[in-house]
């Protein structure tokens, strides 16, 4: 018998300030060992379930801070070789490299949220005595054959073998029992919502005549699939390079393929899970790199070579949460127990050994850093935090800042105005990835899917889990057996242009409610699978929201983004100079998302922090 669903968010539906003002309920939850920063033994966050992510108590010093709140700079008890502000991918790169060339340093990491990670985050659910794994956040090693030098050889000394995925990833799982995408149409736009499947998988007649379109969008899009023509004749590739990158995908519709609203309408949520905009704001030529099927564009602007991007199979049960617990493992042994990248994903972490004093490296979570300075005489910095309601200050030789570019003006008051103007430049991309377990996923199976597409939900999708069996974790490759489904998030604003829609988006994820997010997963699965038997009252067995209002780095890809005439005159390139002994790292200050950029950006800093 499945739990009542309001249990699952105890901790978001009675407001917890986690690591902010309030300790008895984490201490009730996950006990205490007495000491001021050690963590209890049965302290885990990722089974935790509810509002998670940028979960309450991670956020509410730092925007007090962001406010005018100060915190007065105590007598600094502990000394380290170097503190590291963010727990993130870039600032565990960062101790990693740093420990590659100190051995002995001592290094102190500070982050705001209750796990280490940053958005690489790790969500676990029990049913029927089985545990399911869910990635909450940063999700694959991106092409790993295309990393730079030191992330190929990051990845080889924590462990892990790329090519292991090939036979731990079932790429033909899914396509074997016929499944493939669906689309929701909404009534709104379409006159009927209704669940089309089928999507590229059938003929484009079929589909097509299947959808609630009216008859002459019906006749465009059939059109843009079936007939090669190119919409822009006469043009070289050059030409028509150039054109593509700088006219929307939305534009290329109307008045170069003119198609009827509907079609238009049908691609503008296609591109936000990766750019958080509609289709009006992304060139055409990044459409079509981001999904090579989209339509009107294969016979426009044919590739020159043929395609030998690799497979996206590069995924950890739990997306790159894995890939971080292996750096902590590799400078904490004592807290991941074990000693291959197979078994990392089934081992207990043990939170309690991550602050310990005798280590060399310590990771001190629920600890918002608000100030960063360096001495009088500029040979060390004074970091202040504030942990469970208390200002703390400690001493680095140097400090490298593996947080956000837009908060560490905030953070570091010394900064010339320059290098502030570069750092609050970028916009960060709010988005939120909401995990699903249900029993058994043979709804799924009945209807022929493994991907949903709404044309006007609030979830833009959802999906089957990727089928990925590693060591002991054996994927439920049986429609039978239970499934933790993916669901996206991003708002979308049609009256806001530019960067100012992530700024609404932002706004619009820290106000809406863990119950505003379950009501629509309800509705919309129950919207996509109730004709095959699916209740959501019934089926939904826990749900956790990853919410992430500072989400990917800003993109430079969008039509707004001027061109830059040289790489030390782009903003974030001004924003990541060393400062003093202060340095940058973090994938904000590559403009670039995607775990290579965060490692590249972390051994930069650490370069520069050993050159001084």
């Amino acid at each position: 018998m499945k739990k009542n669903i309001t249990r699952r968010d105890f901790l978001n539906g009675t407001q917890i300030a986690i690591g902010a003002s309030l300790l008895s309920p984490w201490t009730s939850v996950f006990g205490s060992s007495g000491s001021e920063f050690d963590l209890g033994p049965n302290y885990y966050p990722p089974a935790l379930s509810g509002m998670r992510g940028s979960h309450d108590g991670s956020w509410e010093t730092m925007h007090s801070r962001v406010t005018g709140t100060t915190w007065p700079r105590g007598d600094y008890g502990e000394t380290y070789d170097l503190v590291i502000v963010g727990a993130g991918i870039s600032g565990l790169s960062a101790a990693h490299f740093y420990k590659k060339e100190n051995p002995q340093a001592r290094i102190l990491i500070l982050d705001n949220h209750d796990d280490f990670g940053g958005h690489a985050k790790r969500n676990e659910f029990e049913i029927d005595g089985r545990t399911r794994i869910g990635y909450g956040g940063t999700e694959s090693i991106d092409s790993p054959s295309n990393y730079s030098q030191v992330g190929k050889e990051l990845l080889i000394d924590i462990g892990i073998d790329v090519n292991k995925f090939y036979d731990a990833y079932d790429q033909k799982l899914y396509s074997s029992m016929g499944l493939s995408k669906g689309i929701l149409f909404d009534k709104e736009t379409y006159g009927e919502q209704k669940l089309v499947v089928g999507y590229n998988k059938i003929p484009w007649e079929k589909f097509i005549e299947q959808t609630p379109m009216n008859s002459q969008a019906k006749a465009d899009l059939l059109r843009l699939f079936t007939e090669q023509r190119d919409y822009l004749p006469g043009k070289t590739y050059e030409e028509k390079w150039k054109i593509l990158d700088n006219i929307s995908y939305e534009d290329f519709l109307l008045n170069y393929a003119k198609v009827d609203q509907q079609v238009v309408e049908l691609y503008r949520r296609w591109g936000m899970s990766k750019w958080c905009v509609g289709s009006e704001e992304i060139p055409a030529r990044r459409m079509q790199a981001y999904d090579s099927g989209i339509p009107g564009l294969n016979h426009t602007l044919v590739k020159k070579t043929a395609s030998s991007s690799e497979p996206y199979i590069f995924h950890f049960p739990d997306g790159n949460a894995s890939v971080t617990r292996l750096m902590v493992r590799s400078m904490i042994p004592a807290a991941v127990p074990g000693s291959t990248m197979e078994d990392v994903i089934t081992t207990k972490m043990d939170y309690s050994q991550l602050d310990k004093k005798s280590n060399l490296l310590r990771i001190r979570l629920n600890s918002t850093v608000v100030n960063v300075v360096h001495t009088r005489d500029s040979k060390a910095v004074d970091v202040t935090f504030v942990h469970k309601g208390k200002a703390h200050t400690v001493r680095g030789k140097n400090c490298i800042m593996a947080c956000y570019n837009r908060a560490i003006p905030y953070l570091c008051p010394e900064l010339p105005k320059k290098q502030v103007e570069g750092l609050k430049y970028g916009v960060k991309i709010p988005l939120s990835y909401t995990k699903v377990l249900i029993p058994n996923w043979r709804p799924f199976a009945e209807l022929g899917l493994d991907f949903v597409y709404y044309t006007n939900g609030f979830f833009k999708q959802v999906e089957l889990d990727y089928p990925v069996s590693l060591g002991n974790y054996k994927f439920g490759s049986s429609p039978d057996d239970p499934m933790v489904l993916h669901m996206c998030h991003s708002h979308y604003s049609a009256d806001v242009k530019g960067p100012e829609q992530w700024r609404v988006g932002r706004h619009h994820l820290l106000s809406t409610a863990f119950s505003e997010f379950e009501g629509h997963v309800r509705d919309q699965l129950d919207q996509a699978l109730s004709g095959a038997g699916f209740n959501a009252e019934r089926d939904i067995h826990a749900i956790t929201v990853n919410r992430w209002p500072h989400g990917y780095p800003y993109k430079t890809q969008l039509l707004w983004e001027p061109d830059w005439p040289d790489e030390e005159g782009k903003p974030w390139v001004i924003g990541r100079k060393p400062f003093g002994r202060i340095t940058i790292a973090n994938s904000d200050a590559g403009a670039t998302s995607g775990t290579n950029s965060a490692i590249v950006q972390g051994y930069r800093a650490v370069q520069e922090a050993l050159s001084m």
